[in-house]
C-alpha cells in the first residue's frame, strides 16, 4: 500500500471510502480505498449498467454517494455540460452547463470539456475552458459562474479544478494566458492569482503544436512539515504555494517545457513527471526559495513519453507511457526497476489513462478500452486484461467496490 507518511489533505470535509470526489480520487494521488474492485469483466459480464453519451469526451467521472458526475461537450449544439447519473441505475438525473459558440482551438483527440469535475458533497465545480468556471449544487442548480477569459492552445486544455476547504484552485492554461488561481468556492470570487511561466507563440502571436510549451497538470494540495503546500508542475519548474495566500514557498528547477502529468507525493517527496520525453524530477518538500541545489533528489533528462499521471505504492513509482509501456521506478533514486509492454488486442494500444492503485493492484486503461490489472511489486505480474471494445482517453475510477469507465460512447459501471 501507499506509504501513509505523505499525510495528504486534499478535501478536509469528510467523504466516505466509497467516494471518488476528484479526478485522481480523494487524496489526489490515484489511490482507491474501500471494498475491493473486481479484476475480471467484459462487455457482458459484471456490467451493472451502461449509459450512452452524446459525443466523445476525455474527462473522468467523479463519484459522491449515489451520484456520478461527468463533464461532456455537445459540440453540435455549442453546449458544455455537467451531467449527473444515478449510481444504482445509470439513469441521467440532470444536466446543467453553458452554451459557448465562439471559435476555440483544440486537438481532434481532445474534445471540449476535457477537465474532470470536483465535488465536496455540497458543490460540484467544473471548468469549461473559454466557456468559464462554474459551480452547481447537487441538484444541478447554478451557484456561480466565472468568465476567466480565453483559453487558447492548439491542443486545448485538460487540467481539472481542485477543492481544498473553502477554496477551489485551477491551473488555467496552457497558452498565452496561463496562471494559477484560487477562488472562493461559495461565491466564485478571486482570492489570489499567480502567473505561470510565460512561453511565446509564433511571430504573429499564435500558439501552435510546434511550440511544445505549457502545463496541462492538475495541482496537488499536501500537508508536509506542519504546513499545507499547493504543488503545481509548470514548464521549467515545480512550484509550491501557500494555499491560503498564494505566497511562493519554494521552487525547483529542471522540468521541460511540456508538462502533462500531475505531481505525486509520498514520504516527504514530490515527483513531477514531464510529457513527450521531457525531464522528470523528485524534490523534498519543506524548503524555502529556490531549492534546486538543496532539495532535488534526482532528475531524468529524458523520461518516457507521458500524458497520464503515475501512482506511488510503497517505495516505487508506477507509470504507463503513451505507447502502452508500464514502468516501475525507485522513489528515492528514479532508477528503473522493470518495464513491460501492455499488449492489447484492440486497434490502439496507446495509453492516456492514469493508473489507479487499490490493495496492491494497479488498474490502467488503453485507448481501446482494455483495462490491464497488474501487481504493484518488484516484478511485473499481469493479473487480468478486460476489454469493452470501445475507444477512450479517460482513466479508471474505483469507488465502493465498483469501477466506472468513461469511453467515447458511454459511461460504464462494473461490479
Amino acid at each position: 500500500m501507499v506509504s501513509m507518511m505523505r499525510m495528504i489533505v486534499l478535501l478536509p470535509l469528510a467523504c466516505a471510502a466509497a467516494d471518488w470526489p476528484a479526478w485522481r480520487g480523494a487524496d489526489g494521488m490515484g489511490v482507491a480505498a474501500g471494498p475491493a474492485a473486481p479484476t475480471h469483466w467484459s462487455r457482458t459480464e459484471h456490467v451493472r449498467w451502461r449509459a450512452a453519451l452524446p459525443e466523445p469526451g476525455n474527462s473522468t467521472p467523479v463519484v459522491w454517494g449515489q451520484r456520478v458526475f461527468l463533464t461532456q461537450a455537445v459540440k453540435s449544439e455549442g453546449r458544455r455540460t455537467l451531467m449527473c447519473f444515478d449510481r444504482s441505475s445509470g439513469k441521467l438525473l440532470w444536466q446543467s452547463g453553458v452554451t459557448y459558440t465562439d471559435p476555440e482551438p483544440t486537438h481532434p483527440t481532445n474534445p471540449y470539456a476535457s477537465a474532470s469535475p470536483v465535488t465536496d458533497g455540497k458543490l460540484v465545480v467544473a471548468w469549461f475552458g473559454s466557456a468559464g468556471f462554474a459551480a452547481y449544487d447537487l441538484d444541478g442548480r447554478p451557484v456561480w459562474h466565472r468568465d476567466l477569459g480565453k483559453q487558447r492552445h492548439t491542443w486545448g486544455y485538460g487540467t481539472s479544478p481542485v477543492l481544498d476547504g473553502d477554496r477551489v484552485f485551477l491551473n488555467f492554461g496552457p497558452g498565452e494566458r496561463s496562471f494559477l488561481i484560487a477562488l472562493d468556492k461559495r461565491s466564485g470570487k478571486t482570492l489570489w492569482q499567480v502567473d505561470a511561466p510565460a512561453g511565446k507563440g509564433d511571430k504573429f502571436g499564435n500558439w501552435s503544436a510546434e511550440d511544445m510549451f505549457g502545463s496541462w497538470s492538475t495541482p496537488l494540495v499536501i500537508r508536509s512539515g506542519g504546513r499545507d503546500e499547493l504543488i503545481v508542475s509548470w514548464p521549467g519548474k515545480v512550484a509550491a504555494f501557500d494555499p491560503t495566500t498564494g505566497r511562493s514557498l519554494w521552487t525547483c528547477e529542471g522540468m521541460g517545457n511540456l508538462v502533462y502529468p500531475s505531481p505525486l507525493f509520498a514520504g516527504g517527496i514530490i515527483v513531477a513527471m514531464g510529457g513527450f520525453s521531457t525531464p522528470s524530477l523528485a524534490v523534498k518538500t519543506g524548503g524555502s526559495g529556490d531549492v534546486t541545489s538543496t532539495h532535488r533528489l534526482w532528475r531524468l533528462p529524458r523520461s518516457k513519453p507521458l500524458i497520464g499521471s503515475g501512482v506511488i505504492a510503497a517505495d516505487r513509482i508506477y507509470i504507463v507511457d503513451n505507447n502502452g509501456i508500464a514502468e516501475s521506478l525507485e522513489l528515492q533514486t528514479g532508477k528503473t526497476v522493470w518495464t513491460n509492454r501492455l499488449k492489447g488486442e484492440g486497434e490502439d494500444a496507446g495509453v492516456w489513462s492514469s493508473p489507479v492503485l487499490q490493495d496492491g493492484k494497479i488498474y490502467v486503461m488503453n485507448k481501446s478500452a482494455e483495462v490491464f490489472v497488474f501487481k504493484a511489486g518488484s516484478e511485473f505480474e499481469l493479473l487480468a486484461k478486460n476489454s469493452l471494445g470501445e475507444t477512450t482517453n479517460s482513466s479508471v475510477v474505483i469507488s465502493g467496490g465498483e469501477i466506472f469507465l468513461r469511453t467515447h460512447a458511454a459511461l460504464w459501471c462494473i461490479r
